[in-house]
């Protein structure tokens, strides 16, 4: 998946997602790997917000990093998992929680795609890639 094509990004990021396509980045990956000093740059250009841009970074890096889904690694962002040391950490019964709140509150009454056993792979993922990387 993380191969993949970002586009096309939710119209929120469509400021965002044209600055990032002129610029030639067209994949997960690529902004994965900006760094602080391209995001800085990349906002100067047509309109992007840093903010945003950071927060698809983030994203970006929980695709790649950990394998997730696109959605999956914005569900995370938006129950203030930004890392994946910040999942690792995690409680799985309170990021069950949060993130079928949040699900709900999104697809209303349509069948949870977030289940505890997806919790668990996801968060042992992060333990497994943080663990890597000491």
């Amino acid at each position: 998946m993380s191969e993949g094509s970002p586009y096309p990004l939710p119209s929120h990021f469509a400021r965002e997602q044209a600055v990032l396509m002129e610029a030639g980045i067209q994949s997960w990956p690529a902004i994965a790997a900006l760094s602080d000093r391209d995001l800085d740059q990349l906002s100067r250009r047509g309109g992007a917000l840093e903010r945003q841009l950071r927060k698809l970074r983030g994203q970006a890096q929980l695709v790649v990093e950990l394998d997730l889904e696109p959605y999956q690694a914005a569900l995370l962002l938006y129950a203030g998992i930004a890392s994946r040391q910040g999942l690792a950490a995690a409680s799985p019964q309170m990021l069950l929680t949060q993130l079928g709140r949040l699900e709900r509150s999104l697809t209303g009454m349509a069948p949870a795609r977030i289940t505890p056993a997806l919790i668990r792979t996801w968060i042992k993922r992060a333990q497994e890639a943080s663990r890597s990387t000491k």
